[in-house]
């Protein structure tokens, strides 16, 4: 069993008024609007796993959550040792106005095992699937991968827990919109979620829900819970899977389909919806609302169309005017990357961006 972890450090901020602006262009609209009506001063909760040269990124995440949202967060850190006092004291030079706690915990394996979880995919990866077992006063939580950036407020997608049904445990997107190049459905030695698999980059938990649950399972009739299954699952998979923690989950909603809960890939658009060509018809038609830099596409010249929005989020300073230090800025950088695929269909990254700078300063308005 995974040890009780200490906090190594806490922090509180402020953060934006706490108004909610109605979201009337996009269906799911209505439903969310009135979820945060009716949660006004719900936290939050958004953990992310960080580890060797991943400091950066992981900060230009947690900038782009504050950005825009809307209610109180509190970030959950897991890194290793010798990112902490970094972490601190970078999160500490936030001058940013609302209301933001964190904690930070070390990398921490149950010790009968930590050698196998450390080795499985990337050092640090697993780590995630033991975020119920650690954190375990969380209800409810939003976990990212450290390559994520929130183009619209977080309390978006945190509205999704209110549309759970009595079965669903978890949400998530879609690793593929296209069966033709998907991976999963050409490439897994292990059974997968739905037609193209999942993706577990942007992952929305009911905790509570997750440790109570008894999981179908191909290992034996009897069902096991969260912290039951995840050992014998590697041990009987680690020979055929390729993505880690992320096939461990497939496998596991595979045999549980109907305790996920599926969000459109605009919530977690990723340069496989576009390199090929344009295959993600909700971001064309209403934006991206959260972007995913999976295959190191933020720091290298492959994606210009990606980096440059990494690039503008990370530049960005707190209380500058989004319009003209951000936005404009960026479309500029966008219109130089017609020549690629994903250059070709630059206005689905500004869109909804567009919309989450216009109605941030309409709530800023009305709070005066």
């Amino acid at each position: 069993r995974c040890k009780n972890l200490s906090v190594s450090f806490w922090n509180s901020y402020w953060m934006l008024p706490s108004d909610v602006c109605g979201m009337n262009c996009f269906w799911e609209a209505a439903f969310r609007y009135d979820y945060m009506k009716t949660h006004p001063s719900e936290k939050m909760h958004l953990a992310v796993v960080a580890c060797g040269e991943r400091l950066e990124e992981t900060v230009t995440m947690l900038r782009s959550a504050i950005i825009f949202s809307i209610k109180p967060l509190h970030f959950h850190i897991f890194a290793e040792d010798q990112l902490h006092e970094s972490f601190k004291d970078i999160l500490e030079e936030f001058p940013y106005e609302g209301r933001v706690n964190y904690t930070l915990y070390p990398i921490t394996f149950p010790s009968e095992s930590a050698a196998e979880w450390k080795k499985l995919f990337k050092p640090c990866a697993s780590q995630r699937l033991f975020l119920p077992l650690i954190l375990k006063n969380v209800d409810s939580l939003l976990y990212v991968d450290t390559d994520i950036l929130f183009l619209r407020p977080v309390d978006d997608i945190w509205s999704f827990l209110g549309k759970f049904n009595s079965t669903q445990i978890a949400a998530m997107a879609p690793e593929h919109e296209e069966p033709r190049i998907g991976w999963y459905n050409r490439f897994a030695r292990h059974p997968y979620y739905g037609v193209t698999g999942i993706n577990s980059g942007v992952m929305l938990m009911n905790m509570t829900r997750i440790r109570r649950k008894y999981f179908k399972n191909d290992m034996t009739p009897v069902r096991l819970q969260w912290g039951e299954i995840l050992m014998p699952l590697l041990k009987k998979y680690k020979l055929n899977i390729t993505w880690g923690d992320q096939d461990l989950l497939n496998i596991m909603f595979f045999h549980n389909p109907e305790s996920l809960y599926v969000f459109a890939c605009q919530w977690n658009y990723r340069p496989d919806h576009c390199i090929y060509g344009s295959n993600c018809k909700a971001a064309e038609e209403e934006g991206i609302f959260i972007l995913h830099g999976n295959r190191g596409v933020y720091h290298d010249d492959k994606q210009p169309t990606f980096r440059a929005v990494y690039e503008a989020i990370k530049n960005y300073s707190f209380g500058d005017d989004l319009v003209h230090s951000l936005l404009q800025p960026l479309e500029q950088e966008l219109q130089k990357t017609t020549h690629t695929y994903c250059g070709r269909v630059y206005k689905v990254f500004i869109k909804q961006l567009t919309k989450s700078i216009r109605d941030l300063y309409a709530r800023r308005s009305k709070g005066r």
